[in-house]
């Protein structure tokens, strides 16, 4: 058998760039109180029992050291109308909490009000795996509304359309 070449990365990014995914926004709280967040697309349910999910973080992002150190983490399930949250928390030179409406979940994380969904987690495990963490969440409470999910593809937002 002739050994594989590693898959370049431009050719990479882009057919994992051909997984539709819905938009989240992970947030934790460092031990002086300080908010962080960050737009995160790379989320997923684990398990129903327990009630797990799962956010990939990359080394390099601003959040990474925050959740390092955090004991709870916040997932905000973004609507179609908050693209404009999703750009803020995706980029890492401006005040991603600044007049954003929010209310605090467990271990006084925040979550964003307008979302589709909140999820209030224990963090139980982190997995060092390439580039990233893998950070393991036990879900402690949740909540969910009606609406329309921001979605994101081939490096678009798009809609939903049933």
């Amino acid at each position: 058998m002739t050994p594989r070449q590693p898959v370049e990365a431009g050719t990479f990014r882009e057919a994992l760039g051909r997984f539709a995914s819905g938009i989240t926004v992970l947030t934790t709280r460092d031990a002086a109180g300080g908010d962080h967040g960050m737009t995160v697309s790379a989320f997923s349910s684990l398990s129903l029992d327990p009630p797990l999910v799962l956010a990939c973080i990359g080394h390099d992002a601003t959040i990474a050291a925050a959740v390092r150190a955090a004991e709870y983490t916040g997932i905000s399930v973004l609507a179609e109308e908050q693209q404009e949250i999703s750009r803020r928390f995706a980029d890492s030179d401006t005040d991603r909490f600044a007049g954003i409406p929010l209310v605090r979940g467990a271990g006084g994380v925040a979550l964003l009000e307008g979302a589709l969904a909140h999820l209030e987690c224990r963090i139980v495990a982190r997995h060092e795996n390439g580039d990233h963490t893998i950070v393991v969440a036990e879900v402690l409470a949740a909540s969910a509304r009606m609406g329309r999910p921001l979605l994101h593809f081939g490096r678009q937002y798009g809609r939903f359309v049933p």
